[in-house]
Formats: C-alpha cells, sequence, structure tokens
C-alpha cells in the first residue's frame, strides 16, 4: 500500500477527553461548525476560530474514574444531529447518568483487586472450569455498574436546549465498553444508529453479544420519527423489557460486538458501504466493512423468542465475538514459565468458536497488538474509523482511515497513538493496511488518539489526542484537523 504522510493542524487545546467529533449547521447559520463532545459532559463548537459552548450536562454525568483507577469509559460517548437539525433543532445524546453507580455484575473480581497499573482486574475465563464458561447476569436490579441513557434534545429558538425525551434507558454490569462515538444517523435509512458494546469486564463473561434478547453487544436502529408517548422509558437490560411502543421502533442490524467507536457510511455508486470497527480482547482489532444486510425487528425477534424458535438470520451481521475476535477464535494468553520470550494462546471459548465460525463475517482488515513486521505497529485499541473522501490528500481518497489508542512500544515513554488507513477490495477479501506518518511534535508529552471525526461530505478529518489515560487529569486534549 502506498505510504501516506500528513501533518496535524491544531485548532483547539486545553480541552477535557474528547470523544465526538463531527460538524452540522445550526439553525440559522450556513456554515458547517465542527462540534466537540467531552467525556465529562460538555459540548462545544468552533465558530469563526472561537470556540463557544453548546451544552454543558456535567451535573447530569456519572461520577467518573471512581470504578477504573482514574481510566473509565463511561460518561458522554454519543452526539449526533438529526438530518434535518438545521430546520428541527433536534439532537441526540447518549451518557452514563449521575447518580446510578453500582456495585457491578462480578464485585468479587472487578474493582476489588487492582493490576498493575491500576485497572481493575477483569474477567477472564478458565478453559478447564466450565462454570467460568458459562456464567449468568443475575439479580441485574442490585448487581450493575450504571445506567446508560438514549436521549432526545432540541435546540429552542432562543438558542438554550432542553431535553424531549429518554429513548432508551440501558442498565449496564460493567464500568467499560459503552461504546463511544456511539450515535450516528444512518444515510441510508434516515434511523439512529446506537452501537453499544457487550457491557465490559473482559472476555463478554455472560455472553451478552451473542444473546439475541440482550441488548448488549449489537448495533440497533432507532426510528425516532416514530412519537412512542413514553418519554421515560423503563430501565432495562433486554429487548422483552421494553413497553410495546418502544419495542416497534428498534431494529437489530447486527450481533457479536465486543466494543464499537461508531459506524460510518461511504457512497459508493447508489448504496453505502458500512465500517465498523470492533476493539478486540488482547490479540486483534478489526475493521469490518458490509453493504447489504437486513435489520430484524425487535419484535420479530421477541416473538420468535417466544415461539422457542430461530429467528431468519439471513443478511444478518454477526462479527463472531464472544467466540471469535476479529479472524481469531478468541484466546487466552499466558505466559509461558519455561521460556519468558514465548507466550501460550489458548482457545478460551472453544464451543462458541464452533458455534459462529460459519455466521460470522470476516473483518476487513486487522492489526495485532505484536506485530514483528517492521512496517506495522503493535495496538492497543482501537478508537475510530472514518471514511475519507476528500481530494485534499490524494492518496487517502475512498480509503477508511482509523485510530489507536496508544502504540505498544513496551514501556517506553512518551506514549504515541497511531492513525493507519486501509480499503475496501474488489474482491472482498481481507486486505492490509498501512500506517500514515505524521509529523506533529509533540515534544515529551504523551499522545493518547482518542476519537476521529469528518465533516458532512466526509472530505475533512479531525483527530482527538490526549495528554493522559486518566478522567480524572483534565484539559489536556488537543483537536486536530488532518492535512497534506
Amino acid at each position: 500500500m502506498i505510504k501516506v504522510k500528513v501533518s496535524l493542524r491544531p485548532i483547539v487545546n486545553k480541552i477535557n477527553l474528547p470523544t465526538v467529533l463531527k460538524t452540522t449547521i445550526v439553525p440559522g447559520d450556513s456554515i458547517e461548525r465542527l462540534f466537540i463532545a467531552t467525556q465529562i459532559g460538555e459540548i462545544f463548537y468552533i465558530g469563526n476560530g472561537v470556540i463557544r459552548t453548546f451544552l454543558d450536562i456535567r451535573p447530569r454525568i456519572i461520577k467518573l474514574g471512581v470504578s477504573g483507577g482514574g481510566y473509565d469509559e463511561r460518561g458522554l460517548i454519543g452526539l449526533a444531529f438529526h438530518p434535518e437539525f438545521q430546520y428541527n433543532g433536534l439532537f441526540y445524546l447518549h451518557y452514563s447518568v449521575a447518580g446510578t453507580q453500582g456495585p457491578g455484575a462480578l464485585p468479587n473480581s472487578e474493582a476489588a483487586g487492582r493490576g498493575q497499573d491500576g485497572l481493575p482486574e477483569f474477567f477472564q475465563p478458565n478453559p478447564c472450569d466450565p462454570r467460568t464458561l458459562n456464567l449468568k447476569w443475575i439479580n441485574r436490579e442490585t448487581q450493575f455498574d450504571h445506567i446508560d441513557t438514549v436521549e432526545e434534545w432540541i435546540l429552542q429558538s432562543n438558542g438554550q436546549s432542553r431535553k424531549r425525551r429518554a429513548l432508551l434507558n440501558l442498565r449496564r454490569p460493567f464500568f467499560n465498553h459503552n461504546g463511544v462515538n456511539s450515535l450516528n444517523f444512518s444515510p441510508e435509512t434516515g434511523k439512529l444508529v446506537l452501537t453499544t458494546g457487550d457491557g465490559g469486564s473482559g472476555y463478554d463473561p455472560f455472553n451478552l453479544s451473542q444473546d439475541d434478547m440482550e441488548i448488549a453487544g449489537k448495533i440497533i436502529e432507532i426510528d425516532v420519527a416514530k412519537n412512542t408517548l413514553i418519554d421515560n422509558p423503563p430501565v432495562v437490560t433486554r429487548f422483552n423489557e421494553l413497553p410495546a411502543p418502544i419495542q416497534e421502533t428498534l431494529t437489530v442490524i447486527s450481533k457479536g460486538v465486543r466494543n464499537i467507536p461508531g459506524i460510518s457510511f461511504q457512497r459508493f455508486d447508489n448504496q453505502y458501504i458500512k465500517y465498523v470497527g470492533n476493539v478486540g480482547q488482547d490479540l486483534v482489532e478489526s475493521i469490518f466493512s458490509f453493504v447489504h444486510y437486513k435489520p430484524i425487528p425487535v419484535t420479530q425477534l421477541i416473538q420468535t423468542s417466544l415461539m422457542k424458535s430461530e429467528p431468519d438470520l439471513e443478511g444478518f451481521i454477526n462479527f463472531g465475538w464472544r467466540g471469535w475476535e476479529g479472524a481469531f477464535p478468541a484466546s487466552i494468553i499466558r505466559g509461558c514459565s519455561a521460556n519468558p520470550t514465548l507466550e501460550e494462546k489458548t482457545i478460551a471459548y472453544y464451543n462458541d468458536a464452533v458455534k459462529t465460525s460459519v455466521l460470522r463475517l470476516q473483518p476487513l482488515t486487522s492489526y495485532f497488538h505484536k506485530d514483528p513486521r517492521p512496517d506495522k505497529f503493535g495496538g492497543t485499541a482501537l478508537t475510530g474509523v472514518q471514511a475519507y473522501m476528500g481530494n485534499g490528500i490524494p492518496d487517502l481518497k475512498g480509503s477508511v482511515v482509523f485510530t489507536d489508542f496508544a502504540r505498544d512500544e513496551g514501556s517506553q515513554p512518551p506514549i504515541r497513538g497511531v492513525l493507519a488507513y486501509t480499503k475496501v477490495r474488489p474482491d472482498c477479501k481481507l486486505n492490509d493496511f498501512s500506517v500514515i506518518e505524521t509529523d506533529y511534535n509533540f515534544g515529551s508529552q504523551s499522545a493518547f488518539y482518542v476519537s476521529l471525526g469528518t465533516n458532512l461530505n466526509q472530505t475533512r478529518l479531525y483527530l482527538g489526542v490526549y495528554g493522559s489515560m486518566n478522567v480524572t487529569d483534565f484539559n489536556q486534549g488537543t483537536i486536530f484537523e488532518i492535512v497534506p
């Protein structure tokens, strides 16, 4: 693949953790403005080179940094503007709600112990102990970590925004894998697309991502044009717990999701290529692409569940998690005591891997946490996937660009994120990727690449960088435009 070099042009700095970067045209305006949502609950926009506050919902956001020793994946994680925002002022938020902190679904194994890096000790299955392979999430009303909400808001004519209604209230088992950049409108269907993770911890302990009734681990379309007349729906974890009017607004595009940094749509002739990244466990980060799909109405999923029959999954997308991590059976990695330079990789869930082996979609490309090839890199976590259709960087036109949180170079500070790209192959086979070289000098400061965004017609790319991996370290963010 062609070696691509770009520059990073700083637009704004000293902001909090940027989770969403996207543009829209504000009612009464004629030019696109760049909007920046931050994890702690602020939304800014850039107008005439000046940064202005659009909305501040910090009091509504859960106290961050409690569960994860400063690292946290909750907060304000989704922002989407209605396709007619310029005329109707409607926009949508996904965030973790203040005052909803619970003990977690596996309180004994999580948060109780801390690893060397201060993070909670996450769940690991033991292939020799069937109890760890068939865990159930019980006592959900009390054994959960927090509640996420997806809400519809309106920008009023006086310039103030107010909440109109909640679309979904979701109880989440753990503090991580809630998705990020989790709300986007589909240009194909006009519906709001919610990309949510498997609920967290590690290895999807309850296999929520493959269970058709579980909301976790799915990509869901919400028909916001349907008014359910329910302004504050009940807090749920399963589709069949939702009131019927809300069930009727939902269709499911896919399952087998571990965690997703959003969905990107790329126009191609008269159809759209969809790009989705699935964040990996210990081996590999994967980007998937698909054109054709057949979403299943939630009412149909519930009906087949009640009849104990199998739903028609023709055209339904399955990313394969928890049995598969990209193109690999999900594995547990153990050090080899006889030789510390080697590792043993054991299939974590053999039966799950067999069950989903034929049903799953193959990735478009994957990159690895350890990669011996000289022109590649060891990744940590996928943080953004965006199609690029601009002419400004000709070698990237028609590509899908992605970001990784931090290049794995042992423990050599300072830390740097990675920018890379791939393309869809006409024969639909697995493609390689290439690192995009950048010329920006971050000095001795760490630079975690935390978010990637684009403008409405995908001709500009924006990168969010943070100086720390802790949400309790404030004002260390810079937003860049990626330029030739």
